[in-house]
């Protein structure tokens, strides 16, 4: 595997941390720049990380993992959607108390955005590749890539209000769906 394969491979894992950012980024919550720090570099140091225990734990898990990450992925994100929609809907006096950028929900998102990539960490493994120079290049392009969509979103944002949260959590809910869909009839 080459350099810019490698990079394909990184803008690749990466558009599910973006697409999230997105949402997160015109929430409320997603306007300041500590929380497009929180956000970019959780979801950074997962798609660095996970690759890495892909990779370390190699082809013993690949069957039970292949089997469920599209569950887990869809069931995490729709949580964690649900509950952004549900705070979008709240009356506009009561504040929103649902930060996608700390806590749990930071957590559960960085969780969810890198799934795919412990898989890519178990065939680096079986294509017997060094990891740290693919994972490092993986957690730096998604990092990079979610601290730009964070501050552009941000803009979007500030013009919908509450609809910004209902807006993201909806398409952390498209994404759950699309990631269920794409692995139970593959094209």
């Amino acid at each position: 595997m080459n350099l810019s394969e490698i990079i394909g491979l990184a803008f690749g894992l990466a558009m599910d941390a973006v697409a999230v950012s997105l949402g997160v980024g015109a929430t409320r919550f997603g306007r300041s720049y500590r929380a497009a720090f929180r956000l970019s570099f959780h979801f950074g140091l997962f798609q660095f990380s996970m690759p890495v225990l892909g990779w370390y734990l190699g082809i013993k898990v690949k069957h039970y993992v292949v089997a469920l990450d599209h569950w887990i992925a869809f069931f995490l994100l729709g949580f964690v959607g649900l509950k952004m929609i549900i705070a979008g809907f709240q009356n506009s006096s009561q504040e929103s108390n649902v930060d996608p950028s700390r806590g749990t929900s930071l957590i559960t998102l960085s969780l969810a955005t890198s799934i795919d990539a412990f898989a890519v960490g178990i065939t680096i493994a079986m294509i017997n590749l060094n990891i740290w120079t693919p994972a490092l290049i993986i957690g730096f392009v998604t990092s990079l890539l979610c601290w730009i969509a964070m501050r552009c979103a941000c803009n979007i944002g500030f013009m919908l209000g509450n609809k910004a949260e209902i807006l993201g959590g909806l398409i952390l809910l498209g994404i759950g769906v699309k990631i269920l869909i794409s692995h139970l009839h593959p094209v």
